[in-house]
Order: C-alpha cells, then sequence, then structure tokens
C-alpha cells in the first residue's frame, strides 16, 4: 500500500515571473485635491462634505507641493481661537505640511503595506515626472488584502 496524503488539494502558486501586486493597482487615482490659496475654511468643509481625512496639495500644473489634513485644520482652528484671529485669512499654504514621503507606484502592496507600518502614515502619494497620479492609503491596502485570497496573501 502506498503514502496516503492528508494534506488535500494544493492551490498551483503564482509563477515567479508574474507582476507583483502594484500599489498602482490599489492605489486611487480620482482624488480631491487642494490648492496653496484655498482657504482653510474651504478645506473643512470639503473634508466634511467627501467623508475624507485630507488631501494633497498641488499647483496648477498637478506638482505635489504639500498635504492638508484634518488635524492641520484643527490646529488652524485652535490657533485662530486662541490667538483670537479670524479664519478667513488663514491658507491651505500656511497649514499644508511641506515634507511629503511618497511611494512609488510600482512598489509591492505588501512593501507599502510595511511603510504604513514603519511610518505610522495614513497615505502616500503617487508621483509620475514630479506630478501627482494617484494616493494609497491604509484603507487601500486592506481592500487590497480582501480582494487576495488568504493563500495568496500570506505566500508572497
Amino acid at each position: 500500500m502506498g503514502i496516503i496524503s492528508f494534506q488535500g488539494a494544493r492551490s498551483k502558486t503564482k509563477k515567479q515571473d508574474e507582476s507583483p501586486i502594484k500599489v498602482s493597482d490599489y492605489m486611487s487615482r480620482d482624488l480631491i485635491t487642494f490648492s496653496p490659496n484655498q482657504s482653510v475654511m474651504e478645506v473643512i468643509e470639503t473634508l466634511v462634505k467627501y467623508k475624507i481625512s485630507g488631501g494633497p496639495v498641488v499647483d496648477d500644473s498637478n506638482r505635489l507641493l504639500g498635504i492638508i489634513s484634518e488635524g492641520d485644520c484643527i490646529k488652524q482652528l485652535n490657533e485662530s481661537r486662541y490667538y483670537n484671529m479670524p479664519i478667513d485669512d488663514a491658507t491651505v499654504e500656511k497649514f499644508m505640511v511641506k515634507d511629503v514621503e511618497t511611494i512609488d507606484g510600482n512598489v509591492n502592496i505588501f512593501d507599502a503595506a510595511n511603510k504604513f507600518i514603519e511610518t505610522k502614515r495614513r497615505r502616500f502619494p503617487i508621483l509620475e515626472d514630479g506630478k501627482l497620479v494617484g494616493q494609497i492609503s491604509q484603507k487601500d491596502v486592506m481592500k487590497a488584502a480582501l480582494k487576495l485570497n488568504s493563500q495568496n496573501w500570506w505566500e508572497k
């Protein structure tokens, strides 16, 4: 009598030459962006209306200048109250984060997940030729995990 295997049927593993699952496969391309001369109040209205936590700030050529977030807006609200200054004069350029870390669209989604863990960031813009083409968020990585079956996710 031969050996009986209790491992069951095994699924075929992906060939090594197949392209990895890239950030560009899961990034958001239809982004809400802000301009540096927009008022912080406009940003707050947009964040609330679209239920987002922040967005990229770009110039007229779609070059990334910074990121503005809920936290940046809250800081402005707090400062305007503390110093008794009108918030109407506050512009995005004064309160956006200018030192923005980006991620390459060709990076493997699993490496992007590690970068989220290491940096504690919520989102990374993706640039091509210096222009904003998309954004990957922690939620996008979780969506990727749901689309992949558990075996494929862990075998990468």
